[in-house]
């Protein structure tokens, strides 16, 4: 292939998904010139990553070319209208397996879309495939007995985080613009950490979990969404537009309407910021990513001032109740029995578990009514800081397998290390990871912003200001 047409199908894929929709509009970008370069770039990579779990090469061009003729003809076209996205294997697209990464979802096709999809579809969305997960998303590690093992972009001996890995190395690849993952405990926001790229975690209900496996019901219902996952914070503002919006499908859901603060809301705005919680340390880049959005937001004008917020610790305990425990019980239906058929990452989830005592309906109760009073004292400590800026995780993408670190010359184990996502699952708040630093060994480090419920677009709005003023973390290794 001439020099010329290789770096024409590289600078396809390098263009962000708003780029994309913007010049298939302009009537400069064909669907089918954007469908091609993405497939060839999975078939290339993927087998180095194993992000996807599924690639649907001929509807992808099937619906590229449908994209194609709708504007000749001059058609109204969506926001999404010829852009290549990917989808989590954990959500339903009609007539793809979406099996989680487990056994015993072998064979299930879907034969619906969810309510996302169809919403993507409609604004004129190519969908590429479906990537991969943990089994039944229960790990921050993207590894099943299925598909194997996700390899991390800017190191493949490193995760990309889990439960949606295999959709952050796919758009950190630039093998996909963009798509959906799933986030009960940071499954969204630890992987956009891990691997360079943005993640929005919104309020329950805001983007419609119908479709979703687990099911959205339950403690999931509390605490698991789905968000979007893209490589700038723009990408992230159009597919939460796309995709919001009430579906009683989902028993979180409200009528929210879409409300985008201008300048004049948002420079005043109070942000609280805090490199560490006290329980868990981080390292030392992750201080200075935080303090670097926080400088940033501080020259955009808004008023940004240290501040710890209180029962985080009891958040966290709270959090594993439901999630853990209650989780555990939910499923336990599904794997008695089938234990031989388990990969060893949801082996060491399920033993993590029965190390407790089973969840009695008394420590329920007491959770939740917990929970809901631990919310309201948190959400009135935001009432003076509307934003609070927080690292995602305590330390950059760790090493397939390893499950402990030392910080600090302290030690921090696995789950204690995801704490600063799973607060706000318990507490419904909505965040956004945004890329801001790099770790010595060059890995990408990124910053939590969070906001009070149904407040995503101050939230996003936010986030684009710190992505604006920070430096471009550059491309992840595997990248020629």
């Amino acid at each position: 292939m001439p020099q010329h047409a290789q770096s024409q199908k590289r600078s396809m894929t390098s263009l962000s998904a708003s780029e994309m929709a913007a010049g298939i509009r302009r009537r400069e970008i064909l669907p089918s010139e954007l469908v091609e370069p993405h497939l060839e770039r999975i078939a290339r990579l993927n087998p180095q990553l194993n992000a996807f779990a599924y690639v649907d090469g001929e509807g992808a061009r099937r619906q590229a070319k449908k994209a194609d003729e709708a504007l000749a003809k001059g058609s109204e076209i969506g926001a999404l209208h010829g852009v290549p996205l990917s989808i989590k294997s954990s959500i339903d697209v009609a007539g793809w397996p979406c099996d989680c990464g487990s056994r015993l979802r072998a064979g299930y096709v879907a034969q619906n879309d969810a309510t996302l999809v169809a919403r993507l579809r409609h604004a004129g969305a190519v969908l590429l495939g479906n990537t991969n997960t943990p089994e039944l998303l229960m790990a921050y590690e993207t590894d099943n007995a299925v598909r194997g093992r996700t390899n991390n972009p800017w190191d493949l001996q490193r995760t990309p985080g889990g439960s949606s890995g295999g959709e952050a190395a796919a758009i950190a690849a630039r093998c996909s613009a963009g798509g959906v993952g799933s986030d009960g405990g940071g499954s969204v926001r630890v992987p956009a950490h891990f691997s360079g790229i943005c993640g929005l975690k919104p309020t329950p209900g805001r983007i419609p979990a119908t479709g979703h496996f687990p099911v959205s019901s339950g403690p999931f219902a509390l605490l698991g969404v789905v968000g979007p996952m893209a490589r700038t914070v723009p990408d992230l503002q159009i597919l939460f537009e796309v995709m919001a919006g009430l579906d009683y499908g989902d028993p979180s859901s409200a009528p929210v309407p879409l409300r985008w603060p201008g300048d004049a809301e948002i420079e005043p705005l109070r942000v609280g910021f805090f490199e560490e919680d006290g329980v868990a340390p981080v390292t030392p880049e992750t201080r200075a990513s935080v303090r670097t959005a926080a400088a940033a937001l501080s020259a955009a004008g808004m008023n940004v001032e240290k501040f710890l917020p209180e029962g985080l610790e009891e958040a966290r305990r709270l959090w594993w109740n439901l999630f853990g425990r209650a989780g555990g019980l939910v499923l336990k239906p599904l794997l008695e029995g089938q234990e031989s058929q388990l990969s060893p990452i949801l082996t060491e989830f399920t033993g993590i578990v029965r190390k407790e005592p089973p969840l009695t309906t008394e420590e329920l109760m007491s959770t939740l009514l917990e929970r809901d009073d631990l919310r309201g004292r948190f959400l009135r400590q935001m009432g003076r800081y509307p934003i609070l800026l927080c690292p995602v995780c305590a330390i950059p993408a760790f090493r397939h397998g390893e499950r402990e670190w030392t910080v600090d010359g302290r030690r921090v184990d696995y789950l204690q290390a995801m704490s600063y996502s799973q607060w706000f699952n318990l507490l419904g708040n909505p965040a956004v990871t945004v890329p801001v630093g790099r770790s010595p060994e060059g890995l990408p480090i990124g910053v939590q912003v969070v906001g009070r419920p149904f407040e995503e677009e101050i939230v996003l709005t936010v986030a684009r200001k710190i992505e604006e003023a920070c430096a471009n973390l550059g491309e992840a290794n595997i990248l020629p």
